[in-house]
């Protein structure tokens, strides 16, 4: 699905996919079509399908001259090959991976999607470049949501994308992890705010933009693949639903991440009971990260769970535009045409307590242990 529109402001236009085949496509031509620059950054690249398909593309670009940069998270793409950028190199590209695994500090990742070619045109979303990703998110392929920017807008996430390429090695000094994140910003540009994160001090913009906009939002749509959100955020979206606001929940029916589903149904019964609807997207596994409240549109690599808001380096982009918040709105429908509601009257009988047991012990890893165990190796980096 690909959905064409443009903002007032004629500099910047924007484009949604939520289908793999047609956001791959979208890819592929904006690396052909570069002259000067490609940025390209993610969390999962796989070396079969579309893999070899974009490597090619950046591998011809670098040989017509342009410059260009590959950045790929070191545990994300773990099964990549260390010779698989060779060709690339040979060219005159770079390409490095952020954070090499180590066993005293691996938990820190770059969870980021992201291209930007020419700092006119950039990609950001939820699509890993892997075959997984590939298809139309009902018969085939996973299900995403990814929108494309033509402004101002990608030449700032092209600069974000710098300082995350000078720092792959991950070796900072040792006062910095005492400052207030430098990755934690929320920054205004072309009418919109990219909205970062990363590990270190001070809290989430995008928590603390999406706890605004829910204090005066009416409907609240939030399709999502991984929902452990922070008591602060729980209270805004059940305190919208109880003073009359429609809030809707899309999550996965089927998961990558056992765990990560399990400590999301530990909060179905206080979600139910306060009104708000959860639905469980079942053709195939839902990876998208949408946000939609009231006219403000929220998309990129971030999902509502400690990891991402608090460990993870990740960039979305809030938009705040009518025409912007019906193309998106749009994309949530015809979603919602395949996905299961989960009934309140259902959950409550539903559950024995073998499974409670088991949702509260994942909430528990997921939202203590594993938070507990980064940020210990985070504060223990090395000099």
């Amino acid at each position: 699905m690909s959905l064409p529109l443009t903002q007032p402001n004629a500099d910047a236009a924007f484009t949604w996919y939520a289908e793999g085949q047609t956001f791959f496509a979208a890819m592929l031509a904006a690396i052909a079509a570069a002259r000067v620059s490609v940025r390209l950054e993610t969390y999962i690249y796989e070396a079969g399908g579309v893999g070899a398909r974009v490597a090619a593309e950046l591998e011809a670009a670098a040989r017509r001259g342009v410059r260009v940069q590959v950045l790929v998270d070191a545990f994300g793409s773990s099964a990549l090959p260390g010779s698989f950028w060779d060709s690339l190199r040979a060219a005159g590209g770079e390409a490095r991976v952020f954070n090499p695994v180590r066993l005293n500090w691996f938990a820190i990742r770059n969870h980021r999607k992201l291209l930007v070619c020419d700092d006119a045109v950039a990609l950001l979303g939820g699509f890993n470049i892997a075959p997984n990703y590939e298809g139309n998110g009902v018969t085939h392929g996973w299900r995403d949501v990814a929108v494309q920017m033509i402004g101002a807008l990608a030449a700032a996430l092209g600069e974000t994308f710098d300082r995350l390429f000078v720092r792959a090695s991950f070796e900072h000094k040792r006062w910095l992890r005492f400052r207030r994140s430098g990755e934690k910003l929320a920054v205004s540009t072309d009418g919109c705010q990219l909205l970062l994160s990363g590990p270190g001090r001070g809290g989430s913009p995008l928590e603390r933009a999406l706890r605004q906009d829910l204090q005066r939002a009416a409907t609240a749509q939030l399709m999502v693949a991984y929902f452990l959100p922070s008591r602060r955020l729980r209270y805004a979206l059940t305190r919208m639903a109880r003073r009359g606001g429609a809030v809707k929940l899309m999550l996965p029916g089927e998961t990558d991440i056992a765990l990560s589903k399990l400590a999301a149904e530990s909060f179905y019964r206080r979600l139910l009971g306060a009104g708000i609807h959860i639905m469980e997207y079942q053709p195939q596994i839902l990876h998208a990260k949408l946000f939609i409240i009231g006219a403000a549109v929220y998309v990129g690599s971030s999902n509502l769970d400690p990891r991402s808001l608090k460990l993870n380096y990740e960039v979305m982009v809030r938009l705040e535009d009518p025409a912007v918040a019906a193309a998106a709105r749009e994309i949530f429908a015809t979603c919602q045409t395949h996905c299961r509601e989960v009934t309140r009257a259902e959950w409550r009988h539903g559950r024995s307590l073998w499974t409670r047991l088991k949702q509260r012990f994942a909430r528990f890893v997921l939202a203590r242990l594993d938070p507990w165990i980064s940020l210990a190796q985070w504060r223990a980096l090395p000099d």
